[in-house]
């Protein structure tokens, strides 16, 4: 490792507090991984404005300046990062994007955060808006940066499979846990009330309501092959494109009464409600990570997910990864309670992989690689 502190721009304008999903989640604990482990590296951040009062704890330890506006229009915040952000991280020794793109102009020494190409899967899933920008926007991007770094192995192989990029120019940052996760979670007894779970088996899906987020399965699981398990779903996540479905397919398979839809939440209770529940169950169609599995692992609670996307990679043996097949599903809620106590211990090894510290160690070695190339 070099002596020198090299300065580094983190351009995080993309990432509107709450609005982003798990891309958030990944992107703040790396960052606070580096200060865990004391990488020798001048980190300053640029953010939306409100993001250090949303996320105290990454302010209190890096330098953050926010933006003069909350970026919650894209042309607006690409406007500034051409702009604004070009002018003040321009002495940088590269700049780390970390939303998938690159600004057309400013500094172009680049380490280049590509999350996922679910696009490239399920284009259907986008607006026509959307999908014309990231179709335009991704594969410059991918030229134009020094280094790519992905989540998973799944992403990398990915962008090398679609954009023939050579392995020496990415790295994979694995997302990391916190060691504190859990500690501050909410009660069982104030969440149950809370949610009217009485004494309700739970079983969770945190995750917005988009299309590939997989909702309608658990639904029908619930209303046919789940029918006779003394079970509620609970439903946390903002609202997707697929939520009038959601909503009318809830009604039509006459689940009102054991569908508890919880919205958004914070951390707390995430933590509390994971801990507290049978299963999480989490059938997406595509993840370039899969956070809220991990996560799940780590508060000791049994996973049953999809087999795809980058889902087989996180979990391991960790959980129950099944194909997306109604039959393969049917007696997963078995599984489980026969096999919960192995479950449980094999979750929480498998978490050993992916703490925060080892997620910037990750990081640290993508951006020594940066430095490397910028230096060629």
């Amino acid at each position: 490792m070099s002596a020198t502190r090299h300065n580094i721009a983190v351009n995080m304008m993309w990432c509107v507090p709450g609005s982003v999903g798990g891309s958030e989640e990944y992107f703040v604990r790396q960052l606070l991984g580096l200060s865990e482990i004391g990488a020798p590296f001048n980190v300053t951040i640029y953010a939306p404005l409100g993001f250090s009062a949303a996320h105290s704890d990454l302010a209190s330890v890096m330098r953050i300046v926010e933006a003069p506006s909350r970026c919650t229009s894209r042309e607006l915040r690409v406007l500034l990062e051409n702009t604004w952000l070009a002018k003040r991280a321009g002495s940088a020794d590269f700049v780390h994007h970390g939303g998938g793109t690159i600004p057309s102009r400013g500094n172009q020494s680049t380490l280049l955060t590509i999350h996922d190409v679910q696009y490239l899967t399920y284009p259907q899933y986008f607006s026509p808006v959307k999908l014309r920008y990231l179709k335009n926007r991704v594969p410059s991007a991918i030229r134009r940066a020094t280094v790519v770094a992905t989540p998973s192995n799944y992403v990398r192989e990915s962008l090398e499979q679609h954009f023939s990029i050579k392995r020496e120019r990415t790295a994979v940052v694995r997302h990391g846990l916190e060691p504190s996760i859990g500690l501050r979670k909410t009660s069982e007894s104030e969440l149950r009330a809370r949610f009217n779970l009485g004494s309700s088996r739970v079983l969770l899906i945190p995750a917005i309501t988009h299309p590939h987020k997989n909702h309608e399965f658990l639904l029908r699981l619930m209303a046919n092959e789940w029918r006779n398990e003394e079970v509620k779903l609970v439903m946390v996540g903002g609202q997707g494109l697929a939520e009038g479905q959601i909503q009318s397919l809830i009604s039509e398979l006459g689940l009102a009464d054991r569908v508890v839809r919880g919205g958004r939440v914070n951390a707390a209770d995430r933590d509390g409600l994971v801990a507290l529940s049978e299963a999480l169950v989490f059938p997406s169609k595509y993840e370039g990570f899969g956070a809220p599995v991990l996560e799940a692992m780590a508060l000791g609670t049994p996973v049953i997910a999809s087999d795809c996307a980058s889902l087989p990679e996180v979990i391991g043996d960790g959980g129950v990864v099944l194909p997306l097949l109604t039959q393969a599903w049917s007696g997963a809620l078995h599984t489980v309670r026969e096999n919960r106590a192995a479950l449980i211990e094999r979750g929480k090894q498998r978490c050993h992989e992916f703490t925060s510290a080892k997620s910037a160690q990750d990081l640290v070695i993508a951006y020594e690689k940066t430095l490397a190339a910028i230096q060629k």
